[in-house]
């Protein structure tokens, strides 16, 4: 059973009070630049077992008759159809839909900018898109000199020149469908027309990781880098806070770089800067609500195999770089850990090992290990989901769920008819063979009952897992890895 080591009812409540303390500093308006993803922050809910992936929408949730939304795009991401992969749609169809899911969830979008706006005809294209369905959309320029010549930036030549967003609430959360977007360039502008209104509005950051208040190198921070490894983001010691009030804080290389122009520009827009540190723009209350430091140290560790992991099967496919893998291994001996750390790596590998073919291993929640190796009806995937279900049923082991008679017809489907060279069953034709015989067979349709009870179970693979199954286990909220070599059998 995984122990719980995040109290998120604690988060919601503190998140939200911080937030409102820190619009009362400034006085009538905060804008709160918001990285790192609103809704559905799995990594979060991973490493901070009791974390909720959607905590930080229901933070904002508290505050929503406070806040309103502007949404950040870059013209060039738009010119040259940028993808975010995790979802495999461009950056403009994703402020669509991030519109969407704000306006379903409660909370009030009340336009989007387009930065570094050059007159590209795809914005063009993309305003008319947002006007139809009522966003109001504003312009901001590109600055010669950015970010360096702040005495330009901070004029009528620099952020003066950029279109003053209209807001009606005293908070203004601004987001954006990924990295590179201008979320900070469209708060420090506001911020310049704020000032020359007579308006008292202020800038704060809400970044998860790395948590500022633990330290530098506590797993949870360890796993940040390693879930940033291909960004090359390194965690720091913040030595402006450091220097101004004697306490370490951990902030990260980008903030830390970025901070003395950052001060300068709010000298240039307030005559003085608000914040002595990059750690004091931050809001980010998470590491108070840490209940379990050793629940949530573990959970971080596994994190930490799991990217390693991604980062050394991603380089196979020259997806990444050899020094992204390195890196990779690096944090692993930061965290004093090795991938034989992952109950499942050695189960799985041994397997393999014995067999002669490719094998898997799964972690049920009370810790009992389940293997399945390959054999000429299923993959080594199919064969431990079966046998892990059979396990949280009550089912004898010996028992078939799917019989033979039933198994052979789908693989002369798929080698005679459809031109696979697998006969084996993946996990998805195998559920569906499994929900048919759940129709007439009792120990199927229990079978199929615990599937649920899979979510959060840790799996590994001795070969490279099929498109298929990878899909499959993601939708059962099964955290996998595998070794990132081709196996034929596999």
């Amino acid at each position: 059973m995984r122990k719980i080591g995040f109290d998120n009812d604690k988060y919601l409540s503190m998140q939200s009070e911080h937030i409102r303390e820190r619009i009362g500093q400034f006085g009538d308006k905060l804008y709160l630049e918001f990285g790192g993803k609103l809704f559905d922050d799995y990594h979060a809910s991973r490493v901070l077992p009791g974390f909720a992936p959607d905590s930080k929408l229901q933070m904002l949730l508290q505050l929503a008759d406070q806040a309103e939304m502007i949404i950040s795009i870059n013209a060039a991401d738009i010119e040259r159809n940028k993808i975010r992969h995790d979802l495999g749609i461009t950056y403009d169809q994703d402020v669509i839909r991030l519109i969407g899911v704000y306006k379903e969830k409660g909370l009030y979008v009340s336009s989007v900018v387009i930065t570094r706006y050059a007159g590209q005809s795809s914005a063009d294209v993309f305003q008319k898109k947002l006007e139809a369905i009522g966003i109001k959309v504003y312009h901001h320029y590109s600055i010669d000199g950015y970010p360096n010549n702040v005495e330009k930036i901070v004029s009528d030549e620099g952020y003066g020149k950029n279109e003053y967003v209209e807001t009606t609430r005293p908070l203004v959360i601004v987001t954006a469908p990924g990295p590179g977007s201008g979320k900070m360039a469209t708060c420090l502008s506001q911020l310049y027309h704020e000032n020359k209104r007579g308006v008292k509005a202020g800038y704060a950051k809400f970044e998860t990781f790395p948590i500022w208040n633990i330290p530098l190198k506590h797993p949870v921070n360890l796993a940040y880098e390693a879930a940033t490894a291909d960004l090359n983001d390194v965690n720091m010691i913040d030595p402006f806070h450091l220097e101004a009030y004697g306490e370490t804080t951990v902030n990260y290389n980008r903030d830390i770089e970025i901070y003395p122009v950052l001060a300068a520009m709010f000298e240039g827009i307030y005559g003085h800067c608000p914040y002595k540190s990059p750690t004091d723009m931050g809001v980010n209350m998470a590491g108070n609500c840490i209940v379990d430091d050793e629940a949530c140290q573990e959970a971080s560790k596994q994190e930490i195999i799991r990217r390693y992991y991604q980062s050394v099967n991603r380089f196979v496919r020259d997806e990444a770089t050899k020094d992204e893998v390195y890196k990779q291994e690096l944090i692993m001996k930061q965290a004093k850990i090795t991938v034989d750390d992952r109950a499942v790596v050695p189960v799985a590998n041994k397997l393999a090992e014995e067999t002669g073919s490719a094998a898997a291993a799964l972690e049920l929640p009370d810790g009992t290990i389940v293997t399945g190796s390959t054999s000429d009806l299923l993959g080594p995937s199919s064969a431990v989901l079966l046998n892990a279900i059979k396990i949280l049923g009550g089912i004898d082991k010996k028992t078939h769920l799917i019989s033979r008679t039933f198994i052979e017809p789908i693989q002369k489907l798929k080698t005679q008819y459809l031109g696979s060279k697998n006969p084996r069953l993946h996990t998805d034709e195998v559920l569906i063979a499994l929900s048919m015989c759940a129709v007439s067979d009792p120990n199927a349709k229990l079978a199929l009952q615990q599937l649920p009870k899979l979510a959060g179970c840790q799996l590994h693979t001795s070969a490279i897992l099929s498109a298929v199954d990878m899909n499959t286990f993601k939708k059962l909220g099964i955290e996998f890895t595998n070794e990132a070599v081709y196996e034929g059998r596999m």
